[in-house]
């Protein structure tokens, strides 16, 4: 338990030398230790789930994951220790807030960037069926325009398949009226639309020549349509209009799975929608409470330290740096002292040097201006 307690004191960020003077302050500082240590632990899991969506797919995957998340979590612990252990208690608590501000706004940002991974794992079979949902829409939504966008491009060529299957369709009926009628012709069956006269006379000649041509016709409407109909069917291929199917169920799971970060982020922001686009308060407050949970548990240590009262630890810290500071002067005040007294001495002894230099030198070279 001394080395558990000792581990959390130095994640707190204290003087461990100064803090063991004072056994009333050590178990709040092993509360702020261990916040500090389980946040940073948080945060490794978060960033190596979020890395390991980035590089989903890939052999190493697993292993980037684990280097990400380790060095994110140092990250995140040395920023959350450095947040606590500058916040002094000194001064009136306006000031203490004032000097805790900056460090709350980091912390919050944090909080939000370590929920947002792990909420993307707690609701992953919810954000799966989302992404599947869109998928879907999505491949609809190409069909639909290139569909759209083939029926403009060959507009014309589709109205006259049009025209001629619609005259097809006709000419099938005239013909099945017009051998009917030829039969009744020859039969001698009379009615409003034969003579009445059995056996092939003139009558059933004409009948036989109207049901010819009308056969003629129908031929060469049919050819038409089959050549228009082949043609558009390579057009249709040419312009990728067949190519592109409905995805099934496997598909769309395959997808889901691989599905990357930026995906996933944006399919949980669309589990707090209806699909009448109104809010779904539950979702949105499941998703929102994660969040602020994270927060509240990234802001914790430095509400602690600004809510405990002044202990004698903070005291002893306060007196510990006044005396720095005051050893650190005297510091100052001792080399100025030294430098004053030696500065003569350096200065006889560059004296004597140039005059054993100049006492070298020719007429010629004393007589020459120096510049240096």
């Amino acid at each position: 338990m001394e080395k558990v307690t000792r581990f959390f004191w130095f994640c707190s960020g204290a003087h461990i030398d100064t803090l063991k003077k004072y056994p009333i302050e050590h178990n709040k500082y092993v509360g702020i230790g261990a916040t500090i240590f389980f946040t940073a632990l948080f945060a490794s899991l978060s960033g190596g789930y979020a890395m390991y969506f980035v590089f989903n797919g890939d052999a190493f995957a697993v292993g980037f994951a684990i280097l990400f998340g380790m060095l994110w979590g140092t990250a995140i612990f040395n920023m959350d220790r450095y947040i606590v252990s500058s916040i002094n208690k000194e001064g009136s608590t306006n000031q203490q807030i004032l000097q805790a501000s900056p460090r709350i706004l980091l912390a919050i940002m944090i909080g939000i960037v370590i929920s947002r991974p792990l909420e993307l794992k707690i609701f992953d079979k919810e954000i799966r069926q989302k992404l599947k949902t869109a998928y879907l829409k999505g491949q609809h939504s190409k069909i639909d325009t290139l569909q759209k966008t083939y029926s403009e491009k060959y507009g014309m060529e589709l109205a006259k398949t049009a025209d001629l299957k619609k005259e097809k369709d006709s000419l099938e009926k005239d013909i099945n009226r017009s051998r009917t009628q030829l039969n009744e012709e020859v039969f001698g069956e009379k009615n409003n639309q034969t003579s009445g006269i059995v056996g092939y006379g003139t009558y059933a000649k004409q009948k036989q020549t109207v049901l010819q041509e009308k056969e003629d016709r129908l031929k060469l409407v049919t050819g038409n349509a089959d050549k228009m109909d082949q043609y558009l069917s390579q057009r249709k291929e040419y312009e990728g209009v067949n190519g592109v199917k409905m995805l099934n169920e496997r598909q769309l799971d395959s997808l889901a799975k691989v599905a990357g970060f930026a995906d996933r982020n944006w399919a949980l922001g669309q589990l707090t929608y209806n699909e009448n686009g109104t809010r779904d308060v539950d979702t949105y407050l499941a998703i929102s409470f994660i969040g602020y949970l994270f927060i509240l548990f990234e802001c914790l240590p430095v509400f602690v330290k600004l809510m405990s009262p002044k202990g004698p630890y903070d005291v002893a810290i306060a007196k510990t740096f006044e005396a720095n500071v005051y050893y650190a002067d005297r510091d100052k005040e001792r080399d100025i002292t030294v430098i004053d007294s030696v500065y003569p001495d350096h200065v006889d002894e560059d004296i004597k040097r140039r005059k054993k230099t100049l006492s070298t030198r020719s007429d010629y070279d004393r007589d020459r201006p120096r510049y240096d």
